[in-house]
């Protein structure tokens, strides 16, 4: 994935560190990252919480929040790069939530919704995709749009 590669020397040349909090994406996003040489001067790390109670446990994020807004959702997307960048420690957070399917489950998302939440410094963003294709084929796009953002963060 060249987008991978672009985004590592960017950030070995903003000299910003990055870490990830993922759910969806099962630590797709850092594995990326990690495959690309030179990638140990800027990947601090990943935490992958897949199941709700890591999110609550190892995130601290409320139940009561997950319970009023959904695990994917904006809200636990955005707690997930703020909690997220509080303990990896780098400058740029990156988390995933959202239903790569293959089914919906009653009162969830569709498949293909993903919300990636970024946190940059005192800067938070979250972003809505819908997605289609294969459960491997919505979690590779996923990726590849988060690279994306995150390149066109190291720009401005």
């Amino acid at each position: 994935m060249n987008e991978a590669n672009k985004l590592i020397k960017m950030l070995i040349k903003t000299k910003n560190t990055i870490g990830s909090v993922e759910s969806v994406t099962g630590g797709f996003f850092i594995s990326t990252l990690i495959k690309i040489p030179g990638a140990s001067k800027v990947v601090r790390g990943a935490l992958v919480t897949y199941q709700t109670n890591l999110k609550t446990n190892l995130l601290g994020i409320n139940k009561k929040t997950i319970d009023k807004f959904g695990v994917v959702s904006d809200k636990v997307a955005e707690l997930m790069a703020t909690n997220g960048y509080k303990k990896l420690g780098s400058d740029i957070v990156i988390s995933f939530t959202g239903n790569a399917g293959p089914t919906k489950e009653k009162g969830s998302t569709n498949v293909g919704d993903i919300y990636i939440g970024m946190k940059h410094n005192r800067t938070t963003k979250v972003f809505f995709l819908s997605l289609s294709g294969s459960r491997n084929d919505i979690i590779k796009k996923a990726v590849l749009e988060a690279i994306y953002i995150i390149i066109n963060e190291l720009k401005q």
